[in-house]
């Protein structure tokens, strides 16, 4: 028996979620820095993405002052922002730059896509140059933002432009091996949870085996793409090895909304949560084709729970080939 509980206990740290040292604290989460310069939008995308503000209602919020720091912990979804005010150097010696960076899992800067943005790339490209030689190990991401302002083709062009302006300036700093990745994002769009997906994917180690095994899943459930949500943010952490198509996703993230609010007045259980690991919900769109949503088990406490948005090719009801689940709040949608 305790042979057995060793084991278990092994493979549950093999699979914590984000970046975790032998030498550092277990409780220790990876950190997503936000910079940026002032009023390029980095509170409105933590608060819309983590805190479910109405991007109409982000107008409204004031211009950062202070660092800010929020731990974003829900399911797979574990780790720490910290935000830097556009006017603060983040690299100040004040701040403890050392410390910050060396547990830094995702450095993420972003730019005003319709505002100049010489002065940010430079600074952004300083700024990469620093956090690269305290950590080689962050993920460095650029949200060229507020794009939903642009047309397709300003779109593309600017994007490049971004890239090539950065390639040039880390190429004068001497920083040669520095990858970074472009995203266009918007928050009156799907685009800021896709981008930020692939940012908490980059944090989680076991990534490929999660892909594998919704492959797995794909293979004996006729299923043709299956993602893993953590629905309170609707972040995907995975998916299978097929391409995401941008339509499907965001027809997903409606779904999860769908559902969410028919549970909030139908399916309030034992402890006021209207969709956890007793739930699932089906929502059928065409006769010819099935969209399903099944609530896993918590993997820490009952508040946490994991969705997997599962799309059939024929009318066939999954529900049938997957195991029995104890459905105390079992729901069942048509639209």
């Amino acid at each position: 028996m305790s042979d057995n509980s060793d084991v278990e206990v092994e493979d549950e740290e093999e699979y914590k979620y984000g970046l975790q040292d032998d030498s550092e604290p277990q409780d220790t989460r990876p950190t997503v820095v936000l910079m940026g310069q002032k009023r390029s939008g980095k509170t409105s995308i933590r608060k819309v993405v983590f805190q479910k503000m109405s991007p109409n209602e982000t107008m409204f919020v004031e211009s950062t002052a202070r660092i800010t720091k929020d731990t974003v912990c829900s399911s797979f979804i574990n780790f720490e922002t910290i935000e830097f005010p556009g006017q603060m150097c983040p690299f100040d010696h004040t701040l403890d730059p050392v410390n910050t960076f060396k547990k830094c899992g995702a450095l993420l800067f972003i730019i005003d896509a319709q505002d100049d943005y010489t002065d940010a790339i430079r600074k952004m490209a300083d700024y990469f140059a620093k956090a690269y030689r305290i950590n080689s190990k962050i993920k460095f991401e650029v949200f060229v933002h507020k794009a939903d302002g642009l047309t397709e083709e300003n779109r593309v062009e600017t994007k490049f432009e971004v890239y090539h302006a950065v390639k040039e300036e880390l190429k004068e700093l001497g920083i040669k091996d520095l990858q970074v990745t472009y995203h266009l994002t918007s928050i009156y769009d799907h685009s800021i949870f896709e981008a930020f997906s692939k940012v908490v994917q980059n944090l989680v180690r076991q990534l490929p085996t999660l892909e594998r095994l919704l492959d797995i899943f794909n293979q004996g459930s006729n299923v043709t793409k299956s993602f893993l949500f953590d629905i309170s943010s609707k972040i995907y952490v995975a998916t299978d090895s097929l391409p995401v198509e941008m339509s499907i996703y965001e027809l997903c993230c409606d779904m999860i909304d769908v559902t969410l609010d028919i549970s909030s007045i139908y399916g309030s259980g034992e402890y006021g949560i209207p969709f956890d690991e007793h739930s699932a919900a089906v929502i059928k769109l065409k006769k010819t084709e099935s969209w399903s949503f099944y609530s896993a088990k918590s993997i820490d406490s009952w508040h946490s729970s994991r969705l997997c948005a599962v799309r059939t090719s024929k009318s066939r009801d999954i529900s049938n080939t997957t195991s029995p689940v104890s459905r105390r709040a079992s729901k069942k949608y048509s639209t």
